[in-house]
């Protein structure tokens, strides 16, 4: 079989081209995959919405975390404070009468004990903490009242905790004062005896009749004006579960 014969090219020409002409009425600008005015303008229009609806989402959110943020922060030191008293009043010592150590327990509007001031609640309780370096034991005297703000403008009157860690001391006990609750209007203490609630308790006074521990304690907070016209009281119930134990013993049988 006889080979095909080659193409042949003149010099300067074997790799010269040339082009289709374009079909009648073909549209240069489709083909070179442009948009037309109407498209431009949909399409930035859509992103400007998307644009408009994201920032509106995004600065929403931020103001529902700010308020939430604050809404906690200002929560935290009133929760503290009710944590506090709650775990004060669940580890209070049984009081004795000249007991060194179980002290007594006093709740209402009294002095201290210790030096002589304002006090709403005084007791002996079991919530010191052990440490290597200090010499206290577990069993300290705090005190919770109400003091006037070292900021004038800090609101009406200041919650203050005052621990009392030298129980054995000769002399008058150094106390140690931690403020609690910034502004707050009112503290109002009283005392279950089983049947009725009272302003006042106090074991330290033998003639009466409160010379044991209450059944339960209810603390109401009044906070004031900072803390918002909605902020309502807020109220404590802490029952104490002590009970007097005997050395009696009875026996059931037939």
């Amino acid at each position: 079989m006889k080979p095909l014969p080659q193409a042949t090219f003149p010099r300067g020409d074997r790799h010269r081209w040339t082009p289709t002409p374009a079909r009648p009425g073909a549209s240069w600008s489709r083909a070179a995959g442009a948009f037309t005015l109407i498209e431009l303008i949909l399409s930035i229009g859509a992103a400007a919405l998307i644009l408009i609806v994201a920032n509106q989402v995004l600065f929403t959110s931020l103001r529902l975390r700010d308020k939430v943020s604050g809404a906690v922060e200002s929560a935290f030191p009133l929760e503290l404070t009710l944590d506090t008293l709650r775990l004060d009043l669940q580890g209070v010592v049984t009081p004795k009468t000249n007991g060194i150590l179980s002290g007594s327990f006093r709740a209402g509007p009294l002095q201290s004990t210790v030096d002589s001031r304002p006090v709403s609640l005084e007791f002996n309780t079991t919530t010191g903490s052990l440490r290597e370096t200090e010499p206290w034991g577990a069993v300290q005297r705090v005190s919770y009242s109400l003091r006037t703000p070292v900021d004038p403008g800090g609101g009406s009157l200041d919650l203050y905790r005052g621990v009392c860690r030298n129980l054995l001391s000769l002399s008058v006990a150094p106390v140690e004062d931690q403020l609690l609750l910034r502004d707050v209007a009112r503290i109002d203490v009283e005392s279950f005896d089983g049947l009725q609630w009272l302003p006042q308790w106090d074991t330290s006074d033998t003639s009466g009749a409160t010379t044991n521990l209450p059944v339960a304690v209810r603390i109401r907070l009044q906070r004031g004006p900072t803390w918002g016209a909605d902020a309502s009281p807020v109220e404590l119930l802490v029952p104490l579960g002590i009970q007097s134990r005997t050395n009696s013993t009875s026996t059931v049988g037939g």
